[in-house]
């Protein structure tokens, strides 16, 4: 058993091949991270979500801005380092075509609020973060942005099934198909601004709301958040129902995957190695084996086929993957609103679906 043991343990890659993936490596991780909407499972069943308004006292909770930062800066700093990092297996990051470094800048400006802006500078408070919560979202984010950059650095998968070539460029194509990455980097700008806008307005509600507390209660020492040394701390409310909260809660999830949909029609100019001058890459080491794609992504392939361009397989991943992720937590947060504030200041909104009480 030993032995067995032995060959598994020198079979498994090795550090260097996995925090710089090479294409052997690449396509095992990708296929794992596109099985992740079958974790999200446990979310739709458990409401138990340590941070934020649902956090909870516990020795294993993070104060809430070091965790948040930590979780969110995971990811672009995994991705610049497997971009600029030397590889012979793919080009270096200056021999990159435009588009795929575009790419990369609108993905590290995302993280640059998310990580730096938001904790830090807009945020009143963040209540602690528990340990789990952070781990899982560090390496959601790690495996997130290798995927990213094996593909933004040229590494070509085939897909089973496959309805194209993903190098292809065939003289039938419209203009319309060519629009289709002007019109993503449109919709990542305003999924972007609508985010960033949605909950700047949630802060300022909160600052108002504590500004209110402490001007009724000044001389009360456990008014709201004085004994934690933050008058913000643990001050929630609920949103009044006008302007992009007037239909759903949640309107900066949907603005956020507006910003990811927009990413991943950005990256169908993404261009693979296979594409690249012969002078930038003369050999096809950037091929990783083929990848069994995931049910739910077979649909992105097809279209991507019969529109005829790259499919920008682990930008669509991303989408899917947020998605199913937040969902769940939107659900559970428009119950906490509806138990909080009942549900005539919900006023009939739904968490990201107008009007539905489930969503």
């Amino acid at each position: 058993m030993g032995a067995n043991i032995s060959t598994c343990w020198e079979a498994l890659p090795s550090t260097t091949e996995i925090f710089l993936p090479t294409p052997a490596v690449y396509t095992p991780i990708l296929c794992c991270f596109q099985y992740f909407p079958l974790i999200t499972v446990a979310q739709w069943i458990l409401s138990w979500h340590p941070a934020g308004k649902t956090s909870s006292q516990s020795i294993f909770n993070i104060p809430g801005r070091i965790a948040w930062s930590a979780m969110e800066i995971v990811g672009p700093i995994n991705l610049i380092y497997c971009m600029v990092t030397p590889s012979p297996f793919a080009p270096s990051f200056t021999d990159l075509p435009v588009s795929n470094i575009l790419i990369v800048t609108m993905y590290c400006i995302h993280y640059l609020n998310r990580a730096i802006i938001s904790p830090f500078f807009s945020a009143p408070s963040m209540s602690p973060i528990h340990v789990a919560i952070m781990s899982s979202a560090m390496l959601f984010n790690w495996f997130n942005s290798a995927c990213l950059a094996g593909w933004l650095r040229g590494y070509t998968v085939p897909t089973i099934p496959s309805f194209h070539e993903a190098s292809s460029r065939s003289p039938s194509r419209s203009a319309v198909t060519d629009l289709i990455p002007t019109v993503g980097v449109l919709l990542f700008v305003i999924g972007m601004a609508g985010n960033i806008y949605s909950e700047t307005a949630l802060f300022r509600l909160r600052r108002e709301e504590a500004e209110k507390r402490t001007a009724k209660k000044a001389d009360d020492e456990t008014s709201a958040g004085q004994g934690n040394g933050n008058k913000y701390h643990k001050v929630y409310v609920i949103p009044p129902s006008r302007g992009v909260f007037r239909h759903i809660l949640y309107p900066h999830y949907v603005f956020e995957w507006l910003e990811w949909i927009g990413f991943a029609l950005a990256g169908t100019a993404v261009v693979p190695l296979s594409a690249l001058p012969i002078s930038v890459s003369a050999s096809s080491v950037g091929i990783a084996p083929p990848l069994h794609l995931a049910p739910w992504l077979v649909p992105a392939a097809w279209v991507a086929g019969k529109l005829d361009v790259s499919l920008p397989l682990p930008a669509v991943v991303f989408v899917i993957n947020a998605i199913t992720n937040m969902l769940p937590h939107a659900r559970w947060g428009r119950k906490w609103y509806v138990e909080k504030f009942g549900k005539k200041a919900v006023a009939g909104r739904g968490a990201v679906v107008p009007g539905c009480a489930w969503m």
